[in-house]
């Protein structure tokens, strides 16, 4: 065995275990049977109302997550209770609405956390203060940052982690959540693809669970929003259908800005820290994030205005770089310490102390975001940009 070999068995080793004394850690193996599909997206339903969200599925299952004969079907855009739809009454919410529920033009406003799959006493308290916050300013969905399921996923969709981790943690959240898958869904080694099934498939037994595909898109209001799944590009896996597929939305898309939200950072102060650096092994392929790193910067860099991320158990907010804006999020139920080994620029905010999220609003061009921690509804910072500019 190479010395190359060496280091990369014991790196694995090491991040594979890291994450079971408290904090998230990078884990992968190398492709299973069953891919993930072509990346080819089908028709999305169609929605009217200026600020509702239209979803497109990616068809990347790595098998058909629905019967064609069930009336529910949620990839058929005639059914009426199509669950991957906000602006269907059997899923939560109902599109940009202010305190008193009237329809505002031009406005996204929307939850940012991940990492929250515990089912502990700070997801619980985090969840509470999500809903103080949206009945004071106003919430339309929220975007949930992956590792949904700790430590190896859920083994079918039957599992009562979804219970006790999602839906009861969740309860009083009258929102939809746009769901994208973290490397402990995936399994101890972040690469049993197969799990992600049971993940897609519970979308159609859940009135708030959006996960049609592990890659699709959205539109709310002026902003496209488009998930990705992190932990397959962190092992090269479907990599060139994920870039088809964003490629795609983006040259489809007439909206005036573009989220995308995924697990994995590219930048981050975090135990993780830098995509290329993961770890601290830039030395070691692949463990690195040599993957995430050339994803962001062919496919998103400059293509999209804001990546939100997980993956680091803590809330940063970075300034903007290669035209793009970096927001971690992985705080919903616990806490990782900083390491700041990368040297990147001083961030607008950042905190490792305490569980929490982001609240964001896009009104217009301008774009504030908002973080609270489990302890209150009075924002620990708060800062407005424009975007675009």
């Amino acid at each position: 065995m190479t010395r190359w070999n060496v280091l990369g068995c014991v790196a694995l080793l090491f991040v594979a275990c890291d994450d079971s004394a408290g904090g998230n850690s990078l884990v992968g193996g190398s492709s299973s049977e069953g891919e993930a599909g072509t990346g080819d997206d089908t028709a999305p339903p169609t929605a009217t109302a200026s600020d509702s969200a239209d979803t497109q599925d990616s068809n990347s299952g790595n098998t058909n997550p629905t019967d064609p004969t069930d009336p529910t079907d949620p990839t058929d855009p005639t059914d009426p209770t199509d669950p991957t739809d906000p602006t269907d009454p059997t899923k939560g919410g109902s599109g940009s609405s202010s305190e008193t529920g009237e329809e505002i033009e031009g406005v996204v406003r929307f939850i940012a956390m991940g990492d929250g799959g515990e089912g502990n006493d700070a997801q619980y308290a985090v969840a509470d203060i999500v809903e103080q916050v949206c009945e004071q300013r106003g919430c339309e969905f929220v975007l949930y940052l992956g590792d949904n399921f700790y430590d190896v996923g859920v083994d079918s969709t039957m599992d009562v982690q979804f219970q006790d981790k999602f839906e009861m943690p969740y309860a009083d959240l009258d929102l939809p959540f746009y769901i994208t898958l973290g490397n402990h869904d995936y399994g101890t080694l972040g690469n049993e693809w197969l799990k992600s099934q049971y993940q897609i498939e519970y979308t159609q037994y859940s009135d708030k669970w959006n996960l049609p595909n592990e890659w699709y898109s959205f539109t709310a209001g002026h902003v496209t929003f488009i998930s990705i799944d992190s932990a397959q590009l962190f092992w090269n896996h479907n990599f060139n259908d994920q870039r088809e597929f964003v490629e795609g939305v983006l040259a489809a898309s007439d909206s005036d800005y573009t989220v995308a939200f995924g697990h994995h950072p590219y930048l981050s102060n975090g135990r993780h820290g830098n995509a290329g650096n993961y770890e601290g092994v830039s030395f070691v392929p692949i463990v690195n994030g040599e993957h995430i790193e050339e994803w962001t910067e062919d496919v998103m860099c400059g293509n999209i205005d804001i990546y939100f991320s997980g993956h680091d158990h803590n809330r940063q907010w970075h300034p903007e770089a290669c035209g793009s804006h970096f927001i971690v999020s992985g705080a919903a139920a616990k806490t990782t310490d900083f390491e700041n080994r990368d040297d990147n620029p001083e961030p607008y905010f950042q905190d490792d102390q305490t569980p929490g999220f982001a609240w964001v609003e896009i009104d217009g061009t301008t774009m504030t975001v908002a973080f609270f921690d489990q302890n209150g509804v009075e924002p620990n910072y708060e800062n407005s940009i424009e975007l675009g500019g």
